[in-house]
């Protein structure tokens, strides 16, 4: 699988690294999960923080442009009985709308950070939580930060 997600990485955008444990508990803290709310993960890789914010009680999609990602990620979903909470898109997320969705979350790349930042700032409500693992947004002040985990609120 390694050179396949390498192979797909040069052709189609960032490769994949998972969130580590405890940044998926930290990035879950910043939340405020209240059942039936609905978030989404941009860049879902293998479904773990899908998974976790789904347990958490969360509506949870994630897109993820890497098929071999989207099948573990629905595996494990299945697996786990989660299909009512948890899904995973195989598309684009940069041609997607957010603003049906309470929060964000993301484990980007530095280089998306500047138009990512446009694209949720036209399409985000007030009061709508974003959640960055290891990278800021280039004019957003985070509201708070743990270790390398950023909560920004619109």
């Amino acid at each position: 699988i390694g050179g396949i997600a390498m192979l797909l990485h040069l052709r189609r955008g960032a490769f994949f690294v998972p969130s580590r444990r405890n940044d998926v508990a930290r990035m879950l803290s910043f939340l405020d999960i209240k059942e039936g709310k609905k978030i989404v993960d941009l860049g879902s890789g293998d479904g773990r923080l899908l998974i976790a914010l789904a347990e958490a009680g969360a509506e949870a999609h994630g897109y993820e442009h890497n098929p071999i990602l989207v099948w573990q990620s629905r595996r494990t979903i299945k697996k786990r009985g989660l299909e009512a909470r948890a899904f995973v898109h195989y598309r684009n997320f940069w041609k997607e709308d957010f603003s049906s969705f309470d929060a964000v979350v993301l484990y980007g790349i530095p280089y998306i950070m500047p138009k990512l930042e446009a694209k949720l700032r036209r399409e985000l409500r007030p009061g709508t939580r974003v959640v960055s693992n290891a990278f800021t947004f280039p004019t957003w002040e985070p509201v708070e930060k743990v270790h390398r985990v950023y909560l920004y609120q619109i």
